[in-house]
């Protein structure tokens, strides 16, 4: 399985959109720092995934969030209720 995955960083509230085959383990390295790009924003929350069959499904939808488009606004709207509702 390959997962399309969202955190949050508590320290300033940006979200992270990203793709793994583990996602236990990438959401550990992000944890741990040992991502570059969010080593500096730690620690994390994770608030949304979705799993695929295919890595090149999981890549496509990555991306089409990563291009925020109408598919992460809705998202991030769907996000945002969930965390205000808990």
């Amino acid at each position: 399985m390959y997962y399309v995955y969202i955190i949050k960083s508590l320290r300033d509230g940006k979200l992270y959109i990203g793709y793994t085959n583990d996602l236990r383990s990438r959401f550990k390295k992000h944890q741990e720092g040992k991502v570059v790009s969010t080593k500096y924003r730690r620690p994390f929350v994770l608030v949304y995934y979705e799993a695929y069959m295919s890595e090149e499904d999981a890549k496509e939808r990555e991306k089409q969030l990563k291009h925020f488009g109408k598919s992460y606004s809705q998202l991030k709207r769907k996000i945002r209720r969930s965390i205000y509702n808990a």
